[in-house]
């Protein structure tokens, strides 16, 4: 009996160039995930007086970041509402060019204020930008193959992470600090050209009605719950009201916006996609692996740079190992959820995530740097098997026509987790060096010296090196707490990845692909074909 072929859902003119349109989606995702990385590694030569830098304090350094977290997570979800109703290429074009546009103000920048102000700018273009690759994406590969480019899509993301220090490093010790914003600009502008050519449009064919309440709640909720939490994470206090009143608002206005969505005819986010298990399961993933990761960025930067004394390019190319390690595996965990299934490739993964932070344990200021290097490799070769799946199980579990909100879903759970992991750890990492530095703190002379040299690491390092002689007794003892306070950080962060390793083993599927059928209430277009009559032959070169 002859089997019917399902009809391909993607023109033939578009399938053609599908390799091409993901290269330049990758290339927009790289510029928007760089950058961050990037900024990092600035952070010391912007706080140096003009004309060096801008002579920026703590507050205007930490804000520099804050700022475009804080828009860039409030508006994500929105801006995946916007592409799907008004057109995806549009929201990409337009994010890339308001991204560009302000990296140029933002080179340019002559006080910290303009600065920040100019990052808040680059969160409104990133956040157009980032659910629309994802959303595309889906909409220009056919089923068989979106695993495999969504692989791809997750290990540039993670390739952008560990190469931003090392860019960054290069461009520092070259040039002036302006030129890790202005590196965009010509990435921008061929990403634009190549956009403008080869990617298709796609909109949701029926979008309903605006829903101005519900994105108005959503954008109220997530803005003051990502800064509470940033506050809490700048305090290293999380009972101090300043965060914990922004994180209660964020809650209650979510809170009312779910209320809304389930009463409305015409809701933004139809609250009943988190009635499959598998939808949920993986977003609480996406969003516990980005505290793993952006965790360990958090305190290996100090380990690397204040504890073993290695250049920020130097302890750029020591990320390089995670890097590469998603960038081999990502675009291959679809060939081991085949054979295994999503739920023990997932759970596999988080437990290499885990495994990676019990090996932080081992390190101390005079460990071999190869241990570090394996350790990446670990953490990496998890999260490419681990990021791929359960963002194909998100999409697969979604109406194609809604895969703009899916993909802003994925990105605000994921900025939410990366958040919480630099404000959670972070608060931790502070509280434990305090107080295991506090003893020789108490033999500094001067209360306002003994506050400042017990905000951090570095701030001790700093005092130690003012007081010439008498601080070098005070080298050995802050390197020792603050390897106490990393060992403290790391098995918490053991775990959280464990129980999400836990989530993934009951909660996500066994030995069906992630682009499976779609989850009950959400079907995601045409099913896979029956065995033997693949949607459409593939060529070479997939």
């Amino acid at each position: 009996m002859t089997t019917a072929t399902a009809p391909p859902r993607v023109p033939e003119a578009i399938h053609r160039r599908r390799w091409a349109i993901l290269c330049t989606l990758v290339l927009a995702l790289l510029v928007v995930v760089l950058d961050n990385s990037i900024l990092n590694v600035a952070m010391k030569t912007i706080a140096s007086p003009a004309p060096t830098g801008l002579g920026a304090s703590q507050s205007d350094l930490e804000w520099s970041i804050n700022s475009y977290t804080l828009v860039f997570a409030g508006l994500l979800f929105t801006s995946g509402l916007l592409g799907d109703r008004f057109g995806r290429k549009r929201a990409l074009l337009a994010g890339m060019v308001v991204f560009g546009i302000a990296s140029l103000l933002s080179a340019l920048a002559t006080t910290p204020g303009e600065l920040i102000g100019y990052r808040a700018l680059m969160g409104v273009g990133g956040a157009l930008a980032m659910p629309a690759t994802l959303a595309i994406i889906m909409n220009v590969f056919e089923r068989a193959e979106q695993p495999k480019a969504i692989g791809i899509w997750a290990g540039a993301v993670g390739l952008a992470i560990a190469i931003g220090p090392i860019t960054g490093g290069l461009l520092i010790e070259h040039f002036w600090w302006g030129s890790v914003f202005l590196i965009n600009v010509p990435i921008v502008v061929v990403a634009l050209v190549a956009m403008a050519l080869l990617v298709p449009e796609s909109r949701d064919p029926n979008p309903g009605r605006m829903d101005p309440v519900g994105v108005l709640l959503s954008v109220v909720g997530l803005v003051a719950l990502i800064y509470g939490i940033i506050k809490g994470g700048e305090l290293a206090d999380f009972t101090a009201v300043e965060a914990w009143g922004p994180v209660l608002a964020g809650v209650v206005a979510l809170a009312a916006f779910v209320l809304h969505e389930r009463r409305t005819a015409h809701p933004a986010l139809d609250v009943g996609w988190f009635r499959n298990k598998v939808f949920s399961a993986s977003v609480i993933v996406v969003g516990v692996v980005f505290f793993a990761l952006m965790g360990v960025s958090f305190f290996g930067v100090f380990y690397t740079q204040s504890v073993r004394g290695y250049s920020a390019l130097e302890a750029g190319v020591l990320m390089l190992p995670l890097a590469v390690a998603q960038l081999v595996f990502a675009p291959r965990a679809r060939l081991v959820v085949d054979r295994f299934g999503v739920r023990a490739t997932c759970a596999a993964g988080m437990l290499f995530i885990a495994a990676g932070f019990l090996g932080y344990l081992l390190l101390d200021p005079t460990t071999p740097i190869w241990v570090l290097v394996v350790l990446g490799l670990l953490m990496g070769t998890g999260m490419a098997h681990v990021m791929p799946p359960v963002t194909v199980a998100i999409m697969g579990s979604l109406p194609r026509e809604k895969a703009g909100a899916g993909s802003a879903v994925n990105n605000t759970f994921r900025q939410v987790g990366g958040s919480l992991g630099v404000a959670v750890l972070g608060a931790v990492l502070s509280t434990v060096y305090r107080d295991g530095i506090s003893d020789r703190l108490a033999q500094l002379p001067g209360g306002e010296l003994r506050e400042k040299a017990g905000e951090s690491l570095e701030a001790t390092l700093a005092v130690a090196a003012r007081l010439g002689e008498q601080g070098r007794d005070l080298v050995g003892p802050a390197n020792d707490a603050f390897v106490h306070a990393m060992h403290v950080v790391a098995l918490l962060s053991v775990g959280i990845t464990a129980a999400g390793a836990l989530l993934a083993w009951f909660l996500l599927p066994g030995r069906v692909p992630a682009g499976g059928p779609a989850g009950p209430g959400a079907p995601a277009g045409p099913g896979p074909a029956p065995a033997g009559a693949p949607l459409r032959k593939a060529p070479a070169d997939a």
